[in-house]
């Protein structure tokens, strides 16, 4: 029997991306496996259930995953949607695994064996299935528009019958995958862009999109190509020299997260006051907590007349290249180990194991385990 791959429509409210979208599964499909989609799965990525024709259409999430072996999802399922799972089946997703021990319990008592691709490692063969990375692209790019549509001010320079405009100055704070991304948008549309990132190596990559690195003196390189928490000592010089090129910013974008841990406050409530009457903050690190004091997730605020902005699930804003950029980091992860329509996994692999988050009824993943209290 064929490996049975399952889809469903994602239920979480806001969420328009789906995990399996038309080019993907035509190459599921020539690996020998048998696909079942939930109808309707990726309408709101805007994909038709006529485009999906290597796939068999069902009615709901029963049906779908009934005797299904691996599972394809974007966000956690709920604890109704692990209930229809097939005991002992595959999951695979961006299953939030420092978010809640509840849902971990859930897996375990159902046998899943659940990959989570936030705990993906960060080396070079695994570039194509990072999911963070590409879903990143998609949030920063979003900031970049958000900030321009928000803005009182054109962003690029423009010479009219009336005289000079100036172009926006915009301020980048972290400068990861859509960080680079922020900054790519916001110069292609013609803004000012100052950017600052505690890891030392950032300044090259800053500086070759054509903006201008902010320099604190404090340099925080972590492992795995994120950064480290700061020291208080750190944070003070931080802010110091943050404060002024905050205070010249007509938007400031901010990127900085830590994964699993609750974002660093990086804006504060006196940076706010010195901040220019009508000036914008974007925070994308809203879901994890803000960069921004006064952030208030998926609201937009108003304080000392700067406007605060907490999107949320930005990816999702636009759901057709999300989707088919995920789909390709699914892909990639698990085509190596689909050979004649059957699954064998290399347990020993680096990226299963780096990235496998349950199995066999338990957690096994180091630092969740040691995150989430489990002994």
């Amino acid at each position: 029997m064929s490996l049975s791959i399952a889809v469903v429509r994602e239920r979480l409210p806001g969420e328009s991306r789906v995990a399996l979208v038309p080019e993907t599964a035509k190459k599921f499909a020539a690996l020998g496996a048998s696909l079942r989609m939930e109808q309707s799965a990726g309408i709101e990525s805007h994909f038709l259930d006529s485009d999906y024709a290597d796939v068999s259409l069902v009615g709901g999430i029963a049906e779908a995953y009934a005797g299904s072996q691996l599972i394809l999802r974007v966000t956690p399922p709920s604890a109704e949607e692990i209930a229809a799972l097939p005991e002992g089946a595959v999951l695979i997703g961006l299953l939030k695994p420092f978010e809640d021990k509840a849902r971990l319990a859930a897996l375990n008592a159902r046998r899943i064996t659940a990959f989570s691709l936030e705990l993906l490692p960060r080396i070079s063969r695994a570039q194509s299935m990072d999911a963070l990375s590409s879903q990143a692209s998609c949030a920063g790019y979003q900031c970049g528009l958000i900030a321009a549509a928000r803005c009182t001010k054109f962003f690029p320079m423009l010479t009219t019958a009336a005289g000079t405009i100036r172009p926006a100055r915009v301020l980048v704070i972290g400068a990861g995958v859509a960080g680079l991304q922020a900054i790519a948008t916001c110069k292609r549309l013609g803004a000012m862009v100052d950017a600052y990132d505690v890891r030392s190596a950032a300044r090259e990559q800053i500086e070759s999109l054509g903006a201008k690195f902010v320099d604190t003196g404090v340099a925080a390189d972590g492992s795995g190509g994120y950064a480290r928490e700061l020291t208080a000592e750190e944070k003070a010089a931080q802010a110091e020299k943050l404060t002024k090129a905050v205070a010249m910013a007509d938007v400031v974008i901010t990127t900085a997260a830590i994964p699993g841990k609750k974002a660093p406050v990086i804006i504060t409530t006196e940076m706010i006051g010195r901040m220019k009457y009508g000036a914008i903050i974007v925070d994308m690190a809203a879901e994890s907590g803000g960069n921004c004091a006064l952030t208030q997730p998926g609201e937009h605020v108003i304080a000392n007349d700067v406007n605060i902005h907490g999107p949320l699930n930005l990816p999702s804003r636009m759901p057709t290249h999300a989707s088919e950029l995920y789909a390709k980091n699914l892909y990639n992860f698990l085509s190596p180990w689909i050979k004649d329509g059957e699954m064998n996994i290399d347990w020993s692999d680096d990226v299963v194991a780096g990235t496998l988050l349950c199995k066999d009824g338990v957690t096994v993943h180091s630092v969740v385990k040691q995150v989430m209290g489990e002994a």
